[in-house]
């Protein structure tokens, strides 16, 4: 308790793993994958077209791209490939740490 306390006193903030994320697609699905992206919270950083294939290079946070390559290649018909490493940590937003905090601070009331 204690600690929940000084937490919401302080004004701490609960951070998240952002990833560096480069896609490679074929330029015909470059709006349908950017669009993908800003729906998992993601910035985009770059873009560079080269013979058909875009590359597009993106900042996302890791708790948005679990099933991302599924969704990638339903997106664009499997031609599309991704790799992703880890960037930084970023203060999570406002509405889902509070989101957070509700959901894990009453799973540790009901255990104590």
């Amino acid at each position: 308790m204690a600690f929940r306390e000084a937490f919401a006193k302080a004004g701490a903030q609960i951070l998240e793993p952002i990833m560096k994320v480069e896609i490679a697609t074929p330029t015909e699905f470059q709006g349908n994958v950017v669009g993908n992206v800003s729906q998992r919270r993601g910035t985009i950083t770059g873009t560079n077209e080269e013979l058909g294939t875009t590359t597009i290079t993106a900042e996302v946070p890791l708790s948005e791209m679990f099933g991302y390559a599924t969704d990638l290649r339903s997106m664009t018909q499997g031609k599309a490939e991704f790799t992703m490493e880890f960037c930084k940590y970023s203060p999570v937003p406002r509405n889902i740490q509070e989101e957070l905090i509700k959901k894990y601070g009453d799973k540790v009331n009901q255990r104590g």
